[in-house]
């Protein structure tokens, strides 16, 4: 990944800062992009420890020109842009009926809508560059989960979106893939279960392995699907849930 540059969301803290670390190891300049000013401040004190160039914008991607300002500031940092992976989400589960006024739209501005928009100006930079989206999805897309309407739906429409796209520009020099992995015990999921020291079973019983994912193997698979080596990968999604979705 020497001198390639590619741009994550979700990148202060998480699955985001896991793939971003696994991109510097490998060589890769960065643009890192989270609402979380001061874990984007530290996350790229960390990176830049691996001798690699980091560019940081703290802004809320539910605004659409907030995504085409992230890739236009990549663009005039560093000149290219090799690769994107669309990793940031929210997820605000409730019963349906009792779900707070615009929650439902800004589950879908962020984990929907702005990994269109974010595609739509990448795209002609990536296809130039020969490079690679990744979108992070999650098994539960495929499956579904009670009390999580909006984040399923959103997720679901990311897996088909991907495969659109990948359809769409078949010929084009531009590989374009997602990842739907299982509970994994992130920041994101600390918050749905909104307790300090979570059961780790929780995340994990739909699972016939009765587990978690482990956070650094979905991080490998994503940043391995943004790398020149995954040639042969385009239109899929690689689910990672310990047989979620097997049956």
């Amino acid at each position: 990944m020497k001198n390639k540059v590619v741009l994550i969301t979700g990148a202060a803290s998480g699955l985001g800062l896991a793939t971003a670390t696994r991109l510097a190891v490998a060589g890769a300049d960065l643009s890192l992009v989270d609402v979380n000013e001061a874990g984007l401040a530290q996350a790229a004190e960390q990176l830049r420890s691996h001798g690699v160039r980091v560019l940081t914008r703290c802004c809320d991607l539910s605004v659409a020109d907030n995504c085409q300002q992230s890739i236009a500031a990549t663009l005039a940092e560093f000149g290219r842009l090799d690769g994107l992976c669309n990793v940031a989400a929210v997820m605000l589960p409730s019963r349906t009926t009792e779900m707070q006024a615009g929650a439902f739209e800004k589950t879908l501005a962020v984990n929907l809508a702005a990994p269109f928009y974010l595609i739509q100006a990448a795209l002609p930079h990536l296809i130039e560059s020969a490079g690679a989206i990744v979108n992070v999805a999650s098994a539960v897309g495929i499956t579904a989960q009670a009390y999580n309407a909006a984040y399923c739906a959103t997720k679901a429409g990311l897996i088909q979106m991907t495969k659109s796209l990948a359809m769409e520009y078949m010929h084009d020099k531009v590989r374009i893939n997602a990842v739907a992995p299982g509970g994994m015990m992130t920041p994101l999921a600390r918050n749905m279960m909104n307790v300090t020291d979570p059961d780790p079973t929780l995340l994990g019983r739909a699972s016939p392995l009765r587990g978690l994912v482990e956070m650094d193997e979905v991080a490998d698979m994503v940043a391995f699907l943004a790398s020149d080596q995954a040639q042969g990968y385009h239109g899929a999604c690689i689910v990672i849930d310990k047989g979620m979705c097997a049956g």
